[in-house]
């Protein structure tokens, strides 16, 4: 278990995890190491789920070229939040900021904004700086924080993807409205998210 870092170590753990994202409980206090953990990880946290997979439906709803932005910005963005949380820096509200990210790009999908490409970049990369920091506060208490890493980098392109899958849909005569009720769903779970949060 690493505990107190160089920061030698911790670019390295940087780099490894800069496509890496986090999942739901993010405690900080530390987290089974090795590739399978680090790819169940997301797939087991439903809020960092339905972020991702919303980023992916989004960025299909929304075409070109955000389709093939927003799945970039996320993880770039979630590099320096990653940063703040290795190098203890504080970020206000995280577990809120977290659960808002699933309530606001259910939304952002269930009334269909067509957003201009700067504000859906601003969107998810706001977003990615709480998720990220999430991730980089408990990366450094991992076991195995390469292998790890690697592991949550593989699921959490695969959320994108299945999420750009989803967006498919919007090609089809019913599907928008398919994508629009998936959209309300994840926001409900989202509102829900919120108020656990802050209660």
């Amino acid at each position: 278990m690493i505990s107190s870092p160089s920061i030698r170590t911790r670019g390295a753990l940087l780099c490894a995890c800069g496509l890496s994202l986090p999942a739901y409980a993010h405690t900080g206090t530390g987290l089974a190491g090795g590739f399978l953990a680090g790819f169940a990880h997301p797939l087991s946290g439903a809020d960092h789920l339905l972020a991702m997979v919303s980023v992916g439906l989004w960025g299909a709803f929304l075409g070109r070229p955000l389709v093939h932005v927003l799945p970039v910005v996320f993880p770039a963005m979630m590099v320096g939040g990653a940063m703040l949380g290795m190098f203890g820096a504080t970020l206000p509200s995280v577990e809120s900021g977290i659960a808002l990210s699933v309530l606001v790009l259910g939304a952002c999908i269930a009334l269909a904004w067509r957003a201009p490409t700067w504000a859906a970049v601003a969107v998810v990369a706001l977003f990615a700086l709480f998720h990220g920091y999430a991730h980089g506060r408990e990366l450094p208490a991992a076991a195995d924080p390469v292998g790890y890493s690697s592991g949550f980098v593989l699921a959490t392109g695969s959320l994108h993807v299945a999420g750009i899958g989803l967006g498919l849909l919007c090609a089809r005569p019913a599907g928008k409205l398919v994508a629009r009720g998936l959209g309300a769903s994840i926001g409900v779970t989202g509102l829900w998210f919120l108020l656990k949060a802050l209660s």
